[in-house]
This record gives structure tokens, C-alpha cells and sequence, in this order.
């Protein structure tokens, strides 16, 4: 595990203290839910156990509110771990923080949520669909919603539901017909007509369980219609997808920096950590998760500073494009260290580039990102 960077909070001290104590056993885990493509079920109950999934919840609602700063320090160590585990509870994280930051819902509603997150409840949006693709391009979703006399009828099918079968609610974009426009529900896992596709049969992040969510005539109260569409703004909460494929990044670094240091081919006297070409290779891998941490640590702690999240808009959506390509060339570089044995079904660093390559669709995607901070700097629209 790398120590390359300052733990400052008590939460920040608390956390990685006690994923220390399970970063073997988390380990031990990964492998085989990744070729099982299988839910770290043991990993998310020690989490909710140890309330882990309180962290983004504000302390005046009984959370132990974290700031952007810590989730992204503790994410990216936790990813360092397990990506899976980490990508998968970071939309809990993500969701709960800018909910209560923001205000998205009625006191009243976020009161109530709040004590089920405090009982165990996990959350995560659902708002893609095959049809649409991803929601930032701005497509109309297929999923709708009808009025009725004491509640709304849903129905469609969400694509990409991270930790589906965890869940225990969903926040999901429809189109709502007497309005013309789109909104978003809370879905209690529960509630009858609300099913998972069991369909997730993907080569990265497969242990997410990322199954479609299917609803047919689902029907909720009519204050479970949260939100109605806002105008796009920076949301520093998402900061958590980079911070996963930093901490991935990092997990690659490590191994082949071990890997380095041990190996010793009979063709050369002491390890090829001593080979120029190899050196080369780690500084060039240092530099670039160097100038990713310090790029994503500064936008999340200047995230906090800004009295309008538009003055940090442009860093918040390049973070994760920053991040995510110079974490897969730091991947490409360790898989390059270690060689052919890179692509040994039993070392991690296979696991580490399939997931890496995941990171690609998640939002922000990359030329919407370039687009907008375009726009910024042009003064369009």
C-alpha cells in the first residue's frame, strides 16, 4: 500500500486505520468475484457494519460528515484494495453527499432518508438506458412515469446499476408525461414490479454487478417524485470515480515496483530493478500518477474554497479525464515492467486494465467534458 500522500483529518486517520485491518482479507476476495463476476458482498456488509456508509451523511443528521477532501482520500485508498468495492459504495457516497450539500429533496424526505441510511439503506441513480446512452449526452429516457390519483406508475429498464443487487433504493430518471419533462424517483428496492435483469456480463468492473433495473407498473407515493431536472453545475461528490481509478493505478504501481525489486532473470546479476530501461519505465509511471493525485486532491479541497461551484466546474469534470488517462498509461506501463506474466489470469495487473478501461464510460464522458470546458473558455453557451 503506498504512503505517498498526507493523511490530515480524523476521519481520514480513522478510516485507513481500520481498512488496514481488512486490506488482506478484501484481497483475498477480489480475484475470484472478478472471474465470478460476483457481488463483494462480505466487503459492503463490513463497510455498512462499521459505518462506513454514514461517512457523506452530515453530522446534524447523524452522519460523520466527510468532506469531498476525505471521500477522496479514503476512496482512493480503498481502491488500492479492491476497485470493485470501492467503485461500487462510492455512488452511495457520491448520491448521500450531494443530496444533503445541496438539498435536493424536501426537509421533510431527506430527514426520513437519512434515518434509513443510518439503518443500513445503500442508494445509487439509475438513469442509463440502452436506448439513450449516457445521460450527460441529454436524450430523453425511455423510462416514464404517469400520474395517477395517489401516486406515479413507472416503467422501463435503467442500464449500468452499480451494487444492484445491494440496494435497497434507487433514484431513478423518467419522463413524466404531464409535465413534459424529466424527473427523478426514490424506488424502494421493495416495492412490488421492481426486478434485476441478472445481465451484467462485462470484462471490467465485474464485480460491480452493474445488472439493468427493470420496472413494470411500479408504483410510488407522490412524494417519492424527488426531483425534478436541474441546470448541469459542478458536482465535486463525482470526484469519487477518479478517486477509484487513481487508487487502481496506484494498486498497479505497487505491484510492479514489487515485482521489480525481486525479480532476477539469470541473464543479469541482481534485479532488473537495476535495468535503465526499467528505471525509465518506474519514473515515468511515478511522474504520471504524481501529477494526477496532486490534479485531483487540489480540485477536491478547492472544491470546499469556491463560494460557486461554477469557478471549479472545468477541474471537477477534467479531473476524472486527467485521471483516468494517465492512469491507464500507468497500467500499460506496469503491465510493460513486468512483461508477458502481466497477462497471467492469477496476477492482479490483468484485473487492474480491464478495469481501468471501465472508467472510460463512466461520467463524466470525455469529449462532454472537453466540450464544456470549451464552452467556458469561449464564453458559449
Amino acid at each position: 500500500m503506498t504512503q505517498s500522500f498526507l493523511v490530515q483529518s480524523e476521519i481520514q486517520h480513522k478510516w485507513i486505520k481500520k481498512f488496514k485491518t481488512i486490506e488482506e482479507q478484501f484481497k483475498s476476495y477480489a480475484e475470484q468475484n472478478d472471474i465470478a463476476s460476483r457481488f463483494p458482498f462480505e466487503n459492503i456488509e463490513w463497510l455498512i457494519n462499521e459505518g462506513y456508509t454514514l461517512l457523506t451523511l452530515p453530522k446534524a443528521y447523524g452522519g460523520e460528515g466527510a468532506t469531498i477532501e476525505d471521500m477522496v482520500i479514503l476512496q482512493t485508498y480503498l481502491a488500492e484494495i479492491d476497485g470493485a468495492t470501492a467503485l461500487s459504495i462510492g455512488w452511495h457516497l457520491s448520491v448521500v453527499g450531494q443530496l444533503f450539500e445541496q438539498q435536493l429533496w424536501e426537509p421533510e424526505l431527506l430527514e426520513e432518508f437519512a434515518e434509513a441510511v443510518k439503518k443500513g439503506a445503500l442508494v445509487n441513480r439509475a438513469v442509463s438506458e440502452a436506448e439513450t446512452g449516457s445521460p450527460t449526452r441529454g436524450g430523453r429516457p425511455a423510462t416514464h412515469a404517469v400520474r395517477e390519483k395517489d401516486g406515479y406508475i413507472l416503467n422501463g429498464v435503467k442500464t449500468f446499476t452499480s451494487m444492484s443487487k445491494a440496494l435497497t433504493h434507487f433514484i431513478v430518471g423518467a419522463y413524466v408525461e404531464e409535465l413534459d419533462q424529466v424527473g427523478f424517483f426514490l424506488v424502494p428496492r421493495n416495492v412490488e414490479g421492481v426486478d434485476i435483469a441478472d445481465n451484467w456480463n462485462m470484462i471490467g468492473m465485474r464485480a460491480t454487478e452493474s445488472h439493468d433495473l427493470v420496472l413494470n407498473n411500479v408504483k410510488i407515493p407522490h412524494k417519492y417524485f424527488v426531483e425534478q431536472k436541474r441546470k448541469p453545475g459542478a458536482n465535486g461528490w463525482i470526484l469519487h470515480i477518479p478517486s477509484v481509478y487513481l487508487g487502481i493505478a496506484q494498486a498497479a504501481r505497487n505491484y510492479a515496483v514489487d515485482f521489480t525489486k525481486t525479480y532476477s532473470p539469470n541473464s543479469i546479476e541482481g534485479t532488473i530493478a537495476e535495468l535503465p530501461t526499467v528505471q525509465q519505465n518506474l519514473g515515468k509511471m511515478e511522474s504520471l500518477l504524481l501529477s494526477a493525485r496532486h490534479f485531483l486532491w487540489s480540485t477536491a479541497h478547492g472544491y470546499q474554497l469556491y463560494e460557486k461551484d461554477t469557478e471549479i466546474w472545468n477541474e471537477t469534470s477534467a479531473s476524472k479525464v486527467l485521471v483516468l488517462n494517465q492512469g491507464l498509461e500507468v497500467v500499460d506501463l506496469a503491465m510493460r515492467i513486468v512483461g508477458a506474466k502481466s497477462l497471467e489470469m492469477e496476477r492482479p495487473l490483468q484485473r487492474y486494465y480491464r478495469d481501468m478501461r471501465a472508467g472510460l464510460h463512466n461520467p463524466p464522458m470525455e469529449d462532454m467534458a472537453y466540450t464544456n470546458i470549451a464552452k467556458s473558455i469561449t464564453g458559449l453557451k
